[in-house]
């Protein structure tokens, strides 16, 4: 992703240029710092396009902005905002008088051509991440921007953690989707954080449908990242997404895998990259590592799965080089 950053600008500029540049030009908003805190200011800023939407992350040190009718009107933007703060906290002032802060973690949507006001409440500053989703995208769900004011996603408590749990998953895997899933992606998230404002059923099929890509792309997610435990198993994977084992299953029924097998593959693409590496490790070990609780069993599938037994996988690796 092209990062831009404040410190390639002596420092007397460095706020007044990301106020014009940055604030005003790309998104459209207004900046506004003490004159006495502005030599210390920084921050780091990149945007890049996710099929139709634009994911931007920032990092900047604390600072106010608002987005008034004259920003509105000299730059509309007609998009769904996804809003995470990474870390830190922000607080959120709405043209109808409602406030909110927005936790690391927790999501807010809104709509780009709605006044609001925000600052960070703590020494981090801003560090969060935006996907600006073109309204038009939403339009067969959605037909009133006005219920699009901001507001912290916190109506159902299970579809608001699938929400932010999708929401990362999916931007760290987006550089490695094709174009056709990127943009079912973003559909999927528009559809979700509309389900969880109230704003669309979640009864309703393309919705249904949304939740269930979101969770199995969850539940592929969680199962990257503890693979390497022996104990998982699809109670646990279910229990951290919050549906039942039989759901669980269901959700990797259309991709024509099981979850056994996709968990399987996990664990046997991991055990091959470190095969490949320099010996310093011993099979038993990999297998350790990557969740086998048993060397003859890890001996048994990695031999069906790559046609010879793990010791002379890293051979033929070592006798290639």
């Amino acid at each position: 992703m092209p990062t831009w950053s404040t410190e390639d600008l002596p420092a007397a500029y460095r706020f007044s240029f990301w106020r014009e540049v940055r604030s005003k030009h790309l998104f459209g908003v207004s900046a506004e710092l003490e004159p006495s805190k502005r030599a210390g200011f920084h921050g780091v800023f990149s945007a890049e396009p996710i099929a139709e939407a634009t994911l931007v992350e920032l990092h900047a040190s604390p600072y106010a902005v608002k987005r008034t009718a004259a920003d509105i009107s000299s730059a509309p933007g007609n998009s769904v905002c996804l809003y995470q703060q990474i870390r830190g906290e922000a607080w959120f002032g709405t043209a109808r008088n409602a406030e909110f802060t927005v936790p690391a973690g927790a999501v807010a949507t809104s709509h780009t051509d709605l006044p609001y006001a925000t600052r960070p409440t703590t020494d981090e500053g801003f560090h969060l991440r935006v996907l600006k989703i073109p309204f038009t995208i939403c339009m067969p769900f959605l037909r009133k921007e006005q219920d699009l004011s901001p507001q912290l996603l916190h109506r159902d408590g299970r579809l608001n953690a699938l929400l932010s749990a999708y929401f990362s998953a999916f931007l760290a895997r987006a550089p490695q989707l094709t174009e056709a899933e990127r943009q079912a992606g973003v559909l999927t998230l528009a559809q979700i954080a509309l389900a969880v404002r109230g704003l669309v059923t979640s009864y309703e099929e393309p919705v249904r449908s949304a939740v269930r890509a979101g969770r199995l792309m969850c539940a592929q997610d969680l199962i990257a990242r503890y693979f390497h435990r022996a104990e998982l198993s699809p109670a646990m994977i279910a229990g951290m997404l919050g549906i039942s084992v039989r759901q669980l299953h269901l959700l990797f029924e259309p991709t024509g895998t099981s979850f056994a097998r996709y968990l399987m593959s996990n664990r046997l693409e991991h055990a091959s990259v470190l095969l490949m590496q320099p010996a310093e490790r011993t099979v038993s070990t990999i297998a350790l590592s990557c969740g086998f609780d048993s060397l003859a069993t890890f001996y048994r599938v990695f031999r069906k799965a790559f046609g010879e037994v793990p010791m002379d996988y890293r051979q033929a690796i070592v006798d290639r080089k």
